[in-house]
């Protein structure tokens, strides 16, 4: 019998996210679907809290401060009592995990790192140091999960790319929330930047913003470039798709800041075309034709170089 955190982690990922939702029904290893929208859920719930809710600065800190102790505790085995449902799913995920310094247990404490910063950076100006530390946490946290839920197990190759991919899609995801965020109390532009060009986070249609968000959207195709090299290297096709996917929903919002001047919108809904969707399939079959296509080649240089040591 299903538990009522799975009910819970389902409704949440699938009302917020539909490409995560399938992600996890069609990539994600058999028997950890259910913890992957546990993990979904619970961060979407604290995300949401954190950044969109009505709840005053000191109940925002209250809150992390209690997240962070509950995951201390959980990680110590305790199971505390009076958890809300959100809490429980969060409670039922870890249990889950058996494996000390696991790739889960980095996706969580580096999301949770993420979470202290956002309360306690807004209203405030961030510096270059802090910005690019926030996409660094941010990638490795994503990174980690992803090869946690997809071919567990499988020895990753750990080197300077691997995380490349995860840190675009964060800049870019900065950029495509910037106004948003701005309305919001959060400043994605480093204060240093904004001092040197005597300009304001509400500025954005000032050429010195632009100017910043061109290079920003360079950074980042540069990344994606380098991540995907990663990907390609990967022996794990489900990882593989998924890594490019993700990339593939970013690399769209890239692509209108491009056509619009390096002007951002108020939103970008991309996503929710019906376009989107077909190209999400065609990638995923490219993919896979390309991954089968190595796989091949390599079984067939691995044949020619035992024949080559057999023949006398």
């Amino acid at each position: 019998m299903r538990d009522d955190t799975v009910t819970l982690a389902r409704s949440i990922t699938w009302a917020n996210s539909k490409q995560t939702y399938y992600t996890a029904r069609f990539m994600v290893d058999r028997n950890l679907i259910d913890d992957f929208y546990r993990a979904y859920a619970y961060f979407r719930w604290a995300d949401d809290i954190i950044d969109t809710s009505d709840q005053s600065e000191r109940e925002r800190v209250l809150f992390v401060e209690r997240q962070k102790g509950l995951i201390d505790r959980l990680y110590q085995g305790e199971r505390p009592e009076e958890l809300s449902p959100e809490e429980r799913v969060l409670a039922t995920l870890i249990s889950h995990d058996k494996r000390v310094q696991s790739g889960l247990e980095s996706f969580v404490r580096n999301m949770l790192a993420i979470m202290n910063f956002d309360v306690y950076r807004r209203g405030r100006f961030i510096s270059q140091q802090e910005l690019a530390w926030y996409s660094d946490c941010l990638a490795r946290s994503v990174t980690d999960g992803l090869q946690y839920f997809i071919g567990n197990g499988y020895p990753y190759p750990d080197c300077e790319d691997r995380c490349l991919a995860a840190k675009a899609a964060h800049i870019t995801h900065l950029l495509r929330d910037m106004l948003a965020d701005t309305a919001n109390g959060f400043i994605n532009i480093p204060r240093e930047y904004l001092e040197a060009h005597h300009i304001g986070p509400d500025d954005v249609d000032s050429p010195a913003v632009r100017a910043w968000v061109r290079e920003r959207v360079k950074q980042a195709r540069q990344y994606f470039r380098q991540g995907k090299h990663y990907l390609d290297r990967l022996n794990v096709l489900r990882c593989k798709i998924a890594g490019y996917w993700y990339c593939a929903r970013f690399e769209g919002v890239l692509a209108t800041i491009e056509s619009d001047g390096y002007r951002l919108r108020a939103a970008y809904n991309e996503r929710r075309k019906r376009s989107a969707w077909i190209r999400i399939a065609l990638l995923a079959l490219s993919v896979s034709l390309q991954h089968l296509s190595k796989a091949g080649a390599s079984v067939a240089d691995r044949d020619r170089s035992l024949g080559d040591t057999t023949d006398p």
